[in-house]
């Protein structure tokens, strides 16, 4: 193992990227492994900034060709995952990598990584409150939004499987609080 491993997880809407973007953007050392994904991409997003967009065949074929670390079926046809060749691609900066993956995914990448990883499950501080984030943020028509409260509430059952679980109510007190995590973590 080349780096350590620090996994974001949540249900959507819970804050991680925000969290993780902020980190990134800290002199920590940290490189962002992007994720590929099945579905289109949403408005401003960019392909190899913020996901690797392929077809469903195209992540199929990749699937069967083992270039996946982990991968998920998320949604219909929405697949997610991590390819190894994100991995050396940041290990060969010298950096450690961040996750910003779903619950399953999370919990895949910490089963793979075991002590040189960090997985970090960012939880929201009421339903009410995530169903809140999700509708203000404007990215997703209802059944969408219905779909991922729905998976929320199953997901919250697996933080337990995390190291940390970040109630983010306030963003700063979050940040601060995880920056604390990280310190302790990433010290040699």
């Amino acid at each position: 193992m080349k780096g350590k491993a620090i996994i974001f997880s949540a249900p959507s809407g819970a804050g991680k990227t925000t969290i993780v973007n902020h980190l990134v953007g800290l002199d920590l050392g940290l490189e962002f492994s992007i994720s590929a994904c099945s579905r289109p991409p949403r408005r401003n997003e960019v392909h190899g900034k913020d996901y690797y967009f392929m077809s469903v065949s195209e992540f199929s074929q990749r699937i069967a060709q083992e270039e996946f670390l982990e991968w998920e079926e998320v949604y219909k046809d929405h697949y997610y995952g991590t390819l190894k060749s994100e991995l050396e691609r940041i290990w060969n900066m010298g950096k450690h990598v961040i996750f910003d993956v779903d619950v399953v995914g999370g919990i895949n990448l910490k089963k793979t990584f075991g002590v040189n990883a960090l997985a970090v499950f960012v939880q929201a501080p009421s339903m009410t409150v995530l169903e809140q984030r999700l509708r203000e943020r404007s990215t997703d028509p209802e059944e969408i939004i219905r779909t991922r409260i729905a998976k929320a509430k199953s997901e919250i059952q697996y933080a337990d499987q995390f190291d940390v679980i970040l109630i983010n109510d306030s963003l700063d007190e979050a940040l601060t609080r995880v920056k604390e995590v990280l310190a302790v973590f990433l010290s040699p």
